[in-house]
């Protein structure tokens, strides 16, 4: 509920995944199955009563998800060393892409301290093509260290990488990661965001040993 007692709207901002979606070439797209089918279960429940058991397949880099400093750092922590007070209902603070580098001189504009930080460049309209990977925008390294000194908590972008990609060396993930604020790639949505008053989360599953893995992105809004 809101402050006015009207009930709060909520927004998607993560991709749904489905069979064999690409989210970036080279990685493999999804594979569903079934462990039970409803035909198989009908021979173990009373008349009647039937269920289905499915399976998936993946890469932990699919659709939504949430980098953990462990998935550049050996001696990081997973998934689960995330608090649900650094993952959920977050003060959001959306940054639009003013050119395809955003950098320190960008963010100096926004009050970033206990917030996520929501880049938005538009590159989601792409996604799922081949143009998705082509010039995407990205966080360049002063960017991510004026975060970092400034107090955000989380950083969020709805394109290929939160890195340019041509740069091996990875400056934005290794310096947020370093720092253990979390990083969540391939947002959608977020130009239907205010720019600021809206409440971020992205929550993955408790899953122990993985440095990345799928989310459920929204905000709630008003």
């Amino acid at each position: 509920m809101t402050a006015d007692g009207t009930r709060a709207q909520y927004l998607e901002l993560s991709h749904v995944i489905r069979e064999g979606m690409i989210t970036l070439p080279g990685l493999p797209g999804p594979e569903f199955g079934k462990q039970l089918t409803r035909e198989a279960s009908r021979e173990i429940y009373a008349p009647g009563t039937e269920f289905e058991i499915g399976v998936f397949t993946m890469v932990t880099n699919t659709g939504t998800y949430m980098d953990s400093p462990y998935h550049r750092y050996p001696d990081g922590h997973d998934l689960t060393g995330y608090s649900l007070e650094r993952t959920v209902d977050l003060p959001a603070v959306v940054v639009p892409a003013q050119a395809r580098a955003i950098d320190a001189t960008v963010l100096a504009n926004y009050e970033v301290d206990g917030k996520a930080v929501l880049l938005h460049t538009g590159d989601d309209a792409r996604f799922g093509t081949p143009e998705y990977v082509v010039d995407p925008h990205f966080l360049t390294r002063d960017g991510a260290q004026y975060l970092i000194d400034r107090g955000a908590i989380l950083v969020g972008i709805d394109a290929a990488n939160i890195d340019d990609m041509t740069d091996g060396t990875r400056p934005a993930h290794s310096l947020l990661l370093g720092a253990g604020l979390a990083i969540v790639e391939h947002l959608t949505n977020l130009g239907q965001l205010p720019p600021t008053g809206a409440f971020f989360t992205a929550t993955a599953p408790r899953v122990s040993g993985l440095g990345t893995f799928p989310v459920r992105a929204f905000a709630k809004v008003g």
